[in-house]
């Protein structure tokens, strides 16, 4: 019985043996090596274009029935005239004011461009109610007529000082609120003056100066607003002893 139980014991003894020294398996490289991760492009979103929504824009016939009929700047008898338009012509609007009393149409007297005529001289063809609404049109000075008197001074050189007037004719195309200064080369300037346009049309102001010696001298004439416009005149002083 102990020579078997010793038997065993050498058994289980050798059977440790083996397993001394044993390592772990390794993994096996792969002959290719690691491979690098791969990118996959990420999808290009390309936007629709938005639809976009011209309106066809309105236009109505309408035919003169007043003898000559003028045809304004603006909507209203107090913007300067155009054009006038002979009785039986055929016009084409593409607006009108708010209150349908004037219409915006093609100028047959100035082609490419518009004018107004009131609604009291044209009978309409169709929906006048469907024209889109233009609004007035800015008021600006559309000539200034700058002048001078004497234009020239020769006199003697004890007959000092002399005096020069100055007008100027300015020409609105509608109502507004005109606003102007005087400048003479001598470097007198005038205060700021103010004159309101009731309707298109020219008004005159006047100014004068005095000339105390022989020299070639300008004035300046400044349109301040509703617009800028300058305009200068020279005027030679000379005088003999």
């Amino acid at each position: 019985m102990k020579r078997h139980a010793l038997l065993i014991l050498l058994f289980l003894i050798a059977l440790t043996g083996c397993n001394v020294g044993t390592q772990p398996p390794q993994p096996i490289a792969s002959p290719l090596g690691t491979p690098e991760p791969v990118s996959t492009p990420l999808p290009t979103f390309t936007p629709i274009p938005a639809f976009t929504f011209t309106p066809t824009p309105v236009v109505i016939s309408m035919q003169v029935t007043a003898e000559l009929v003028n045809c304004r700047s603006g909507p209203g008898t107090i913007f300067d005239t155009l054009s006038q338009i002979a009785q039986g012509r055929n016009l084409r609007a593409t607006g009108r004011n708010e209150s349908m009393t004037w219409y915006y149409v093609n100028d047959p007297g100035n082609p490419g461009k518009f004018c107004w005529v009131s609604a009291d001289v044209v009978q309409v063809s169709g929906e006048a109610d469907l024209l889109p609404i233009i609004q007035p049109p800015l008021t600006m000075v559309t000539n200034v007529d700058l002048r001078v008197e004497p234009n020239r001074i020769v006199v003697n050189c004890n007959q000092f000082p002399q005096t020069v007037f100055f007008e100027a004719l300015v020409t609105t195309n509608g109502p507004t609120l005109f606003t102007w200064k005087w400048e003479i080369s001598t470097g007198a300037v005038s205060d700021v003056g103010t004159l309101i346009f009731q309707e298109a049309g020219t008004q005159a102001i006047n100014e004068y100066y005095q000339i105390n010696s022989a020299n070639d001298y300008w004035v300046r004439f400044y349109a301040l607003t509703p617009n800028e416009v300058m305009r200068q005149v020279n005027f030679p002083v000379s005088c003999t002893p």
